[in-house]
Order: C-alpha cells, then sequence, then structure tokens
C-alpha cells in the first residue's frame, strides 16, 4: 500500500488589481520577501508595464525568443520563476534572496531563461535581452537593492537587476515601443544607465514564506 505526504507549502496569492494602492493589503511578515522558487511579475516603475515574454523572435540580433514590457496586468506571460545563479549552489524553496546575490529568473509559459549577449537590441540600440532555452552563465543577474539597510530583496521594493556578464541594468523605455506584430509593447534591453529606467519592483505573484525553508 503506498503512503501519500502531503506536504503542507506555505504560499501566498496576491493580485494587484488595477488602481489599488499598497493601503488595500497587507504583506504578512513570512511573507515580506521574493524567495526561490517564487513566481513573481516584475513591474517597470516609470511606465507600470511588466516583464514579458512570449513565443515570438526577434527579427534581427540572436534572433532568440523576445523580451518585452507590456501594460496588461493580466497576461500569463509576464510571470518568471526566480531560480539561483548558473554554476552556483542551486537555492532552496523559501530562501529569501539576498541584495547583491546572483539570480536568473525563468519565464513560466516557456521555460526559457532571462538573458543578455552582445547583441544589438531592435529600437534602442542597446544590448539586447531575450528569453534563452539553454541556460549558461549569461543568464545571471545580480540583484541591487535601492532601499537602503535592508539584506534581501523586498516585496514592493525598488531594484535594478544588472546582468552579471556584461555589467548592463535591465531597462525599459516608453519611448521605444513596439507596432506589429506586438502594438504597444515596450523594448526590454540592458544599458549602463542608471536611472528611473532601470527599476523594477516585485508584485504579483505566488510566493513561498521564508517558513518553508
Amino acid at each position: 500500500m503506498k503512503q501519500i505526504q502531503i506536504i503542507f507549502l506555505f504560499i501566498f496569492l496576491y493580485t494587484t488589481i488595477k488602481g489599488s494602492s499598497k493601503e488595500d493589503f497587507i504583506i504578512e511578515e513570512e511573507f515580506k520577501y521574493v524567495t526561490c522558487g517564487s513566481t513573481i511579475k516584475l513591474t517597470h516603475k516609470p511606465t507600470g508595464f511588466k516583464l514579458h515574454s512570449h513565443s515570438i523572435t526577434y527579427g534581427s540580433g540572436s534572433g532568440q525568443q523576445s523580451v518585452t514590457a507590456i501594460s496588461s496586468a493580466d497576461d500569463v506571460n509576464s510571470y518568471w520563476i526566480v531560480e539561483g545563479a548558473f554554476g552556483k549552489e542551486r537555492c532552496v524553496r523559501g530562501e529569501a534572496i539576498k541584495c547583491n546575490q546572483h539570480i536568473r529568473v525563468n519565464h513560466l509559459q516557456t521555460k526559457k531563461h532571462l538573458h543578455s549577449h552582445a547583441h544589438v537590441a531592435p529600437l534602442s540600440s542597446e544590448q539586447e535581452v531575450s528569453a534563452y532555452e539553454h541556460t549558461n552563465i549569461e543568464d545571471n543577474f545580480m540583484l541591487r537593492c535601492l532601499k537602503k539597510n535592508v539584506v534581501y530583496w523586498e516585496r514592493e521594493s525598488e531594484v535594478r537587476l544588472q546582468h552579471v556578464q556584461s555589467s548592463k541594468y535591465l531597462s525599459s523605455n516608453q519611448n521605444h515601443q513596439y507596432r506589429h506584430p506586438i502594438p504597444g509593447q515596450l523594448e526590454v534591453c540592458g544599458t549602463s544607465r542608471q536611472s528611473e529606467n532601470e527599476i523594477w519592483i516585485a508584485q504579483e505573484g505566488i510566493y513561498f514564506s521564508t517558513s518553508t525553508y
């Protein structure tokens, strides 16, 4: 007779409703941090657009799967799974991600990692950012927390994601907007600048409690 073991994972799912404010919900202490294994949406601070990917490839550069920012808050193609860095010890589900830690983010729907490399982005001529199926060191990003005197990545807090190999920051800009076949979506690229266009915030998602670690 097979024994079935049920493991209760303390996870928290919340959705930011358009027009809602931070006062509309309270983040419990055990769900305060972005943890390994969490499935999240990253919001671009200046525009409110979500980091996004889909099965549409670039027509230039690497020809890999494109990464954009999208205005819709409901699109399932904007979910990313937080993972440990390539070539490092794997992170444990529920382990809080530290500031300055190297991480990867894996696109939930297509199972490809956020990636950057020495190709030119199609609109801005900055460094191309793609989603890549064969993971390697160019998938690694360093988490740069902007809030002072914090150790871990806090939800609803501003961060930058710095590509480890090139030192470029994950960026988007309202002025670089695609037309057909993805009208209204914004280019996502890597840049040396450190402005508001390089700031991202972890918001909607499924978060594993630190008590599971």
